[in-house]
């Protein structure tokens, strides 16, 4: 099972930033997909982005041109940039890898966007 941990999290006002990482236990670069999921209370889970092994990104329709996912291989990290961000962005952020042997998730991390 490959660790991950997430931070970056926290409060911030509407139209503020922050930036989320996820660091691996191990090297990245076999994972076919990684990506970032959030879940609000009372919310099911939802995909925020991902990327592939590729470098194709996808995003969900809510966070597109405003949330920004990339990799940096040689520290096994991934990370989220989100930008004008809104209430409803509000959630616990989750990291999650997928490969041929993994299905990993990180514990979390919380962000709270203030009106």
């Amino acid at each position: 099972q490959v660790q991950l941990v997430e931070s970056g999290g926290g409060l911030v006002q509407a139209g503020g930033s922050l930036r989320l990482s996820c660091a691996a236990s191990e090297n990245i670069f076999s994972i076919n997909t990684i990506g970032w999921y959030r879940q609000a209370p009372g919310k099911q889970r939802e995909l925020v982005a991902d990327i592939t092994r590729g470098g194709q990104t996808n995003y969900a329709d809510s966070v597109k041109d405003r949330f920004t996912i990339s990799r940096n291989y040689a520290r096994s990290t991934v990370y989220l940039q989100m930008d004008s961000l809104k209430p409803e962005d509000t959630a616990v952020y989750y990291c999650r890898i997928v490969s041929a042997y993994h299905d990993d998730w990180g514990q979390g991390t919380q962000v709270t966007v203030s009106p």
